[in-house]
C-alpha cells in the first residue's frame, strides 16, 4: 500500500498541521505502508509534475493549515495541477483523506474545499480530520487529541486496505459535464505538458514566441490596413522633391518582401514602380520594417544606412540625395 502526503502550508516550525502528519505518518509506516510525504512549499516551480506521482498511490492526504483564510495557494496550484495534467482515470480510484488544522478560523469549510474539489477530479474522498489549535505545543501532546489522530492514522490503513466503496456525490455529475468540453489528452501528453509547464526557461520562451508572433501580425495587418508595400510608389511620388539639374537611379531591394522598388528621377520627373533595373546607379537593401520607418518619418535614409539597417552601393553622393529628393 502507498499513501502520498502532499502538505500546503509554509513549513513553519509551529504549524499544528506538521505535528498530526508526523503523528499519522508513523502509525502508516509501522503498519507497514510506504508513505511519501510532498512539501508544496520547497516545490514552488514544479508543483505542476506533482500530479505525476499520483500513478502509483492508493490513497493521499492533502494537509494544509488555515492561517487566515482558506487552504492557501500551493494546495491551490497543487489541485490546479491535477485538473489539467492528472491522470482522471487512475484519480477515480484514489481515495484522499483531508487534513486541515486551523490558526484562525474556517478549518471545516477548508475540509469541504478539499473534500469537493477532489469529487470533482474524479476521486474518492474520505472523512479527514479538522480541528482548532489555539496553543500547538498542548494540542501535540494532549494524549486524547493523539488517540484520535492515530485512530483516524488506523482508519485510513483500513479503508484503503479492504478497498471499502465511497457513496456517489453530485460532484462527479458536474465533474463529467466539465470534463466533456475540455481537450482529451493521454496519460503521456498530461505529462509532458505538466513538465513544460513546470520549466521555467520553456515558459518564458514561449511567451516571448508568442509576443514575437503577436508583433509580427499586428505588423502585417497594420501594413494591410495602410495598404501593403503596393503603396510605396504612390508615397515616393506624393513625397518627391525635385531637385535642380539632378538625375540619378536607384533599386531598393525588400529583402524579406522579395520585391524591388525602382526610382528614376530626371530633374522634376520621377518614375516608380516594382521591377529590376540591371544599370542602377544606387542599390540599397533593407528589410520592409526599416523602409517602413522611412516613409513614417521615423528615420531617414541616411539614418538607416549609418544604423546599419540599410546596406547600399553605388555613388554615395547619390545615396545623400535620397534624404533631399524625397519629405517622409
Amino acid at each position: 500500500m502507498k499513501v502520498n502526503i502532499y502538505y500546503g502550508g509554509r513549513g513553519l516550525v509551529d504549524d499544528p498541521t506538521i505535528g498530526v502528519l508526523n503523528r499519522i505518518t508513523d502509525v502508516l509506516k509501522e503498519l507497514r505502508v510506504n508513505v511519501d510525504k510532498y512539501n508544496l512549499f520547497e516545490m514552488k516551480n514544479t508543483i505542476t509534475t506533482l500530479p505525476q506521482t499520483l500513478k502509483e498511490a492508493d490513497a493521499v492526504i492533502l494537509a494544509t493549515t488555515v492561517e487566515w483564510y482558506g487552504i492557501g495557494g500551493y494546495m491551490l496550484q497543487f489541485l490546479d495541477a491535477c485538473w489539467l495534467y492528472a491522470d482522471k482515470t487512475r484519480l477515480s480510484n484514489v481515495y484522499m483523506f483531508p487534513v486541515v488544522m486551523s490558526r484562525a478560523s474556517g478549518e471545516k469549510e477548508a475540509m469541504l474545499s478539499l473534500s469537493n474539489a477532489w469529487e470533482l477530479l474524479g476521486g474518492k474522498c474520505c472523512n479527514g480530520l479538522c480541528a482548532y489549535v489555539a496553543e500547538p505545543v498542548d494540542f501535540e501532546i494532549n494524549p486524547e487529541y493523539i488517540e484520535i489522530i492515530e485512530k483516524k492514522a488506523e482508519e485510513i490503513y483500513r479503508t484503503v486496505s479492504q478497498k471499502m466503496t465511497t457513496l456517489p456525490s453530485s460532484n462527479n455529475a458536474i465533474k463529467s459535464n466539465i470534463v466533456s468540453d475540455t481537450i482529451k489528452l493521454t496519460p503521456q501528453e498530461s505529462e509532458q505538458l505538466s513538465k513544460y509547464a513546470a520549466d521555467d526557461m520553456y515558459i518564458k520562451k514561449q511567451k516571448e514566441d508568442i509576443e514575437e508572433l503577436a508583433g509580427m501580425f499586428k505588423d502585417l495587418l497594420d501594413e494591410e490596413d495602410k495598404g501593403g508595400i503596393e503603396r510605396y510608389v504612390g508615397l515616393f511620388k506624393e513625397k518627391f522633391v525635385p531637385q535642380k539639374d539632378f538625375g540619378a537611379t536607384y533599386l531598393i531591394n525588400i529583402n524579406d518582401k522579395n520585391k524591388s522598388l525602382v526610382l528614376e528621377i530626371n530633374n522634376n520627373d520621377i518614375q516608380c514602380r516594382f521591377g529590376q533595373l540591371d544599370d542602377a546607379e544606387v542599390v540599397c537593401r533593407m528589410d520592409n520594417a526599416s523602409l517602413e520607418k522611412i516613409v513614417q518619418g521615423k528615420q531617414t535614409f541616411q539614418g538607416a544606412f549609418m544604423a546599419g539597417s540599410m546596406t547600399a552601393r553605388g555613388n554615395f553622393k547619390n545615396i545623400r540625395m535620397l534624404d533631399q529628393c524625397f519629405s517622409f
